[in-house]
């Protein structure tokens, strides 16, 4: 089973009256949308769930994937590790899940699921944690198959 954590894109800073929920990518966000999508869309096992939090800077990051997608309002912001999981069906989906979302919540899955704890790690804009679950009799470990941003494509 593949988990990949994919944080929204740069974008723009709060502002008074501006809702959390409405804050759009920058152009250079968008630039990160672009790259890290496109390289993703190669990437990706055919017929993976694509889940998206219903706020509008994730909603713009994951259209260059150009992939169909279902937004999850389980894993907008505020959520919890817990929520992710349930909304992925890990461990036991059955494809591979890309979860489009927000820190601190993806750092804290992803230290979660490599570590055993809730350490926090930092999961920078737009980059994606693919996190990859052995399914071997007798080993069924996790493991960090790839860390990727924005500025190593």
């Amino acid at each position: 089973m593949d988990l990949i954590l994919w944080r929204h894109a740069e974008a723009e800073e709060s502002k008074a009256g501006l809702s959390d929920m409405k804050r759009r990518l920058t152009p250079r966000g968008e630039k990160q949308a672009r790259v890290v999508g496109r390289w993703l869309r190669r990437q990706l096992p055919k017929g993976a769930r694509i889940l998206v939090s219903p706020s509008m800077r994730t909603q713009q990051t994951v259209l260059p994937l150009d992939l169909p997608y279902d937004t999850d309002d389980r894993i907008g912001p505020g959520a919890t590790p817990s929520d992710l999981l349930a909304a992925a069906g890990w461990p036991n989906p059955s494809t591979a899940v890309v979860i489009v979302g927000h820190q601190p919540t993806l750092g804290a899955l992803a230290s979660l699921l490599v570590c055993g704890k809730e350490e926090g790690f930092s999961v920078r804009k737009g980059s994606i944690w693919w996190i990859s679950r052995k399914n071997k009799p007798g080993d069924d470990g996790v493991f960090l198959r790839a860390v990727i941003g924005p500025d190593m494509l």
